[in-house]
């Protein structure tokens, strides 16, 4: 009989599958919530004032919410944030390149990927066309593409240390001919339905192809692409659609950003302005003042919800020695004293009374003093709405590879963690 956290890994694998972009992952979020009741809003109408369950989409970033009956101007929110973007390659204007006989994609890194992860693989292509006239189209092809890496004959000191150079070496192949003659992306138009000769624009990335999957002596293993941080995505997704008829005294809201891995400056991104946008339409539709507003700000909470790092076993020197998470231990409190996490002690203290409610364990992580720590959205939304936050995750091996690697108690653990938080 699977548990309910087979279950969960397994939809977060069919949620992965559906979202190989952040254009798709917006979307197939939106389809689910909709599928739960919400309505899924324009950001250019009207919308609806007083209680209910929303959502809206800007670009590859979603927004969703449960306004609880009761509410009023000073109602604080209880938000969940994430990011729907990955480490992986986007292609540059006039990808269609190539030489010897063979068709290669010209392709910009995006992000910090672990580039030699990629090497071997059977790749697709993902996201959106846009046509001159203004409509935007997403598109996904099947397997497409490859980085071959070179054979051991000709380089028999590749496995003393493997250089890649990402302008040289990072080009994968999708075909053989002539490049003067072949359209990269007039076979993307077709594949999504559009004349060729209409594409004005694209954001399309690389995405690996293998399904995910679970695996292990006791099946206690999950391995997928995106999982930075489409797992967090799809926590708070099924968390809000779980929590939607609580009876919280809190607005729930399900924050899932673009850009996060270059920065999240962008529209898009956690530091544009779009959570803002979003929380200020809610509060005019309570009738708040500008007073008020800031009153249900200071009432909030953001749990920051991001993958971290699990303890490597043949790299232990890389973690701190006191603090080592591992896989299926529970999803991670994130700390740094330099503020790269946005913790504190009364985040810490939340996140604690949270777990013990869910009856879920949880670990704390913090970076070795030797090796730089990373960031997330979380400080990003504490400094620009000075709304509390604490950072989360789930621990994973392998972050930023094309796959990588988690344990399938961890996923259904944060979202019933992130279900008890929107529950106020």
């Amino acid at each position: 009989m699977p548990t309910a956290a087979h279950l969960h890994a397994l939809d977060l694998g069919r949620f992965v599958v559906a979202s190989p972009s952040s254009f798709h992952a917006a979307a197939e979020g939106g389809r689910r919530l909709a599928e739960a009741g919400f309505e899924l809003l324009d950001e250019a109408a009207d919308w609806p004032i007083g209680p209910g369950c929303h959502a809206v989409v800007r670009d590859g970033a979603l927004i969703a919410w449960t306004v609880p009956d009761g509410a009023g101007p000073t109602t604080g929110f209880r938000i969940l944030g994430a990011h729907t973007d990955s480490p992986s390659f986007k292609l540059k204007p006039k990808p269609t390149t190539g030489r010897l006989g063979w068709l290669q994609a010209g392709v910009e890194v995006y992000g910090g990927p672990l580039l030699n992860s990629w090497l071997d693989r059977e790749l697709r292509l993902a996201g959106r066309l846009v046509t001159h006239d203004g409509a935007q189209h997403l598109v996904a092809s099947g397997p497409l593409l490859r980085f071959p890496q070179l054979a051991i004959h000709l380089d028999r000191a590749v496995n003393e240390g493997l250089t890649l150079g990402k302008q040289q070496h990072m080009n994968p192949v999708w075909g053989l001919g002539d490049p003067s003659t072949a359209d990269l992306v007039g076979l993307l138009a077709e594949a999504a339905g559009v004349a060729p000769g209409e594409v004005g624009g694209f954001d399309v990335v690389v995405a690996d192809t293998q399904e995910p999957a679970v695996f292990g002596g006791a099946g206690e293993f999950f391995a997928s692409g995106r999982l930075d941080n489409l797992s967090s995505v799809h926590a708070g997704l099924t968390a809000l659609a779980n929590a939607r008829d609580n009876g919280g005294g809190s607005i729930a809201v399900l924050a899932a950003f673009d850009h996060e891995e270059v920065g999240s400056g962008s529209r898009s991104g956690a530091a544009g302005p779009f959570l803002e946008d979003v929380l200020a339409r809610i509060g005019d539709g309570l009738g708040a003042s500008p007073t008020e507003r800031r009153r249900a700000f200071a009432a909030s909470w953001h749990v920051s919800a991001d993958a971290g790092h699990a303890v490597h076993p043949n790299y232990a020197e890389r973690h701190d020695p006191a603090n080592l998470p591992v896989l299926n231990g529970g999803p991670l409190l994130k700390i740094n004293a330099n503020q790269r996490y946005a913790t504190d002690a009364p985040g810490a203290a939340l996140w604690a009374r949270l777990c013990a409610e869910a009856e879920v364990p949880y670990q704390e992580f913090v970076s070795n003093n030797d090796v730089p720590c990373g960031s997330t959205i979380g400080p990003l939304t504490a400094t620009r709405l000075g709304i509390r936050t604490v950072d989360v995750g789930i621990p994973l091996l392998s972050m930023h590879s094309a796959r990588e690697l988690a344990g399938v108690q961890d996923p259904w653990r944060l979202s019933t963690v992130a279900e008890r938080f929107f529950a106020g």
